[in-house]
């Protein structure tokens, strides 16, 4: 199988998995291969702007399901991963983002070029809250690399944006200046078989101009 059949087979393979086998769980192993896709997705300015908190206890999965909708892929996955997007750690005050450009082996003086190009963007966001909307559109791209890898595995996923995040965040403790909860998404194996994947035709979603 050549590599465009590989990945051709796991996008089909990939479904908005609903219910998962409770009693078959994720190896160690997979799942860090799973959140290495993530890891190294890109990212705007290579900011890297998300966190992935992995919950595999049960209470605390129950604990959250009410707040997401009460669906029950929360409970019966076999690993949840919330994405968090960043907002204190994106802002130049940090120190973050000068760490983060100094990583390239680049003159003192480029690196001085890219902080202030980024400084002169991240002021024209605005505040805390266009900040998460930005970096929350990012962890999408991280959310997709995840799942894609899952299903080279053959393991199943569902991402999730039902929730109440202002309860989910309280629920986790999290420090809402830092992080706040941008997407859920929970990893298992598939109970039932697949439904037939429906999208629309290739020539209604893509045109070419030449």
């Amino acid at each position: 199988m050549n590599e465009r059949d590989i990945f051709s087979k796991a996008i089909n393979f990939r479904h908005a998995c609903k219910m998962f086998n409770e009693d078959k769980k994720i190896s160690d192993k997979d799942m860090r291969y799973i959140l290495e896709a993530g890891r190294l997705s890109p990212s705007s300015f290579g900011m890297e702007g998300w966190k992935f908190l992995v919950i595999t206890n049960q209470n605390l999965k129950k604990e959250l399901r009410p707040f997401c909708w009460n669906q029950p892929q929360i409970t019966n996955c076999s690993h949840l991963v919330i994405i968090l997007g960043a907002i204190n750690p994106l802002k130049l005050e940090s120190g973050i983002p000068q760490k983060r450009f100094q990583r390239r082996d680049l003159p003192d003086e480029k690196i001085e070029q890219y902080i202030g190009v980024y400084k002169n963007y991240i002021e024209a966001i605005g505040d805390d809250k266009d900040i998460f909307a930005w970096s929350s559109k990012q962890t999408y791209i991280a959310a997709a690399n995840m799942m894609d890898a899952a299903a080279v595995l053959e393991i199943d996923s569902c991402p999730i944006e039902g929730f109440e995040k202002k309860k989910i965040d309280e629920l986790l403790n999290l420090n809402i200046k830092e992080f706040q909860t941008s997407l859920i998404l929970p990893f298992g194996y598939r109970a039932n078989p697949q439904p037939k994947k429906i999208r629309r035709n290739f020539d209604e979603v893509v045109e070419f101009i030449k």
